[in-house]
């Protein structure tokens, strides 16, 4: 079997497990009602809060698709980290004082106060079925790991990794979820940096210098500087505007109108330490991520001709980091770095888990259904949608057997149930009042364009033998289609503001 583990990597992973599950059974004692479960009480301190945060942003995917995309083509994925920036200034000085004024828990309520209960009803179903996506590829890219090292099969990997992340999570709520991420974003930031001096001392060393194979191959560079948001044959071709436009969106979506980030720092005590806390997250996040990327090029000069073999069955960049951790690091740290990309992947899907069972209590069965529901059965309801979302993510992680890039297929998701939720807060934001009809036209358009850039693409149109005019066939690159589905709906529905207010001011 590739890469055995040893005794030392199995009681590291096995003491790591038993802490997680411990910390959910401490923390229930804690979590006795509905707003304990959700927000702890807003009682973290913003240290905390804030690297709650940054595991938000940094999975699994980031610890094995990064390096994967990078070995496959080059930095152009650091702009999105760098388009951090902006995005959290903006947020910081117009979306949190807002958000804390009000004391909202589920972000989707602001929806509801500046356009109506259709743009709450759409933003929160888009973002449960956005998780179950979220859940599904975090899983998958960690079960893909620990697969190396165990005989079960890819399968029964998933299965298990995802009901260890819903027992904890059902367990202690956001309070259990918040201090596990603190653990877990310690383990992991220590394993990355690991993995990445070991790499430097190999690359690097004399006489023979791997790391002039990625100079040669241009594998730093940020992407091509020709103003285009046309698909490229080769990644290595993507336009750094391209991804400018996905990281001031996908960002801004994120920190504003995902329910992950708004909830985490909505746990803080005050407006100042929510604040505080985006900041110590995102830069964290960004000097993470050029490790994450310097990982992937480094292994790129580690296997390159005149380098180290690559094992015959390693495809795809996703599985080459892995394969290096299986056959290249000792024992005991082995263990070590596995434990600090499982950290990574259930210190995210546990807050998926807890802010999906949020969303669905506040924004639909409190809503619409039961609003005079107790403390005790907000509670059952709550654990209770934290397991079916739970088995739902685990059941669709199987289905992600053979993708063929991991990232690529999680900024597919994200732009198919993102783009339209962003573009309904910056209308939101800008005060834009729409009537219903209107509203769901706006929504409508928005999919029609998010359809068609997802869909209407000559791969997906060869495989199904359909033929249709080339002018109507999708050249966007996939990861500006979230951006397009918001300008689509903003257009539409910034006419029908204009087209109102000429009303209001005739009348």
């Amino acid at each position: 079997m590739l890469g055995n583990f040893g005794i030392i990597d199995v009681a590291i992973l096995a003491l790591y497990g038993c802490i997680l599950i411990g910390m959910g059974l401490y923390y229930k004692r804690k979590c006795t009602t509905a707003d304990e479960f959700m927000v702890a009480g807003r009682s973290i301190p913003a240290w905390a809060a804030g690297l709650a945060v940054m595991s938000t942003y940094t999975s699994s995917i980031s610890y094995i698709a990064t390096p994967g995309k990078a070995y496959d083509s080059n930095w152009h994925t650091f702009i999105f980290s760098l388009c951090i920036i902006p995005v959290a200034w903006f947020v910081c000085k117009y979306a949190v004082p807002y958000y804390r004024k009000t004391r909202i828990i589920s972000v989707y309520e602001f929806l509801e106060d500046r356009l109506g209960s259709w743009a709450r009803i759409y933003g929160a179903i888009s973002f449960v079925l956005y998780m179950i996506g979220r859940i599904a590829v975090i899983l998958f890219l960690a079960s893909l790991l620990l697969n190396t090292f165990v005989e079960w099969g890819i399968v029964p990997v998933i299965l298990v990794l995802g009901a260890i992340t819903i027992a904890y999570t059902f367990l202690g709520g956001m309070e259990a979820v918040i201090w596990t991420d603190v653990m877990q974003s310690v383990v992991m930031i220590v394993g990355i940096i690991f993995c990445a001096i070991m790499l430097t001392r190999d690359v690097f060393s004399q006489p023979d210098y791997l790391i002039q194979a990625a100079f040669d191959a241009d594998k730093f560079s940020l992407g091509s500087t020709k103003f285009s948001f046309a698909s490229q044959q080769h990644v290595f071709n993507r336009s750094i505007w391209v991804m400018i436009v996905f990281g001031v969106t996908e960002n801004l979506r994120s920190l504003m109108a995902d329910q992950n980030c708004v909830q985490k720092y909505s746990s803080a005590a005050n407006e100042r330490q929510a604040k505080k806390s985006i900041w110590i997250g995102m830069l964290i996040y960004i000097p993470l991520t050029a490790i994450f990327l310097y990982i992937g090029t480094a292994l790129f000069a580690y296997y390159s001709p005149g380098g180290h073999p690559l094992g015959e069955n390693i495809t795809k960049g996703d599985d080459v980091f892995p394969y290096f951790i299986a056959t290249r690091l000792p024992v005991g740290l082995k263990g070590l770095v596995v434990a600090a990309i499982l950290a990574a992947a259930m210190s995210t899907v546990d807050s998926n888990l807890n802010c999906s069972a949020t969303v669905l209590l506040l924004d639909f069965y409190k809503r619409y259904f039961n609003p005079n529901i107790g403390e005790r059965g907000s509670i059952m309801f709550l654990r209770t949608t934290t397991i079916v979302w739970g088995v739902l993510g685990t059941g669709f992680a199987i289905l992600m057997i053979r993708a063929r890039n991991i990232l690529d297929v999680w900024w597919q998701i994200s732009g198919i149930f993102g783009g339209g939720v962003l573009g309904v807060f910056i209308l939101g934001m800008l005060r834009v009042r729409l009537r219903l009809w209107q509203g769901l036209v706006s929504i409508g358009i928005s999919v029609v364009v998010i359809s068609w850039a997802t869909f209407v693409r000559e791969p997906f149109l060869t495989k199904l033998d359909i033929q249709v005019p080339n002018w109507i066939v999708c050249n966007m690159d996939v990861v500006a289609i979230g951006a397009a589905g918001t300008a689509a709906m903003m257009v539409v529905a910034c006419l029908f503001g204009l087209l109102n207010r000429n009303k209001n001011i005739a009348a």
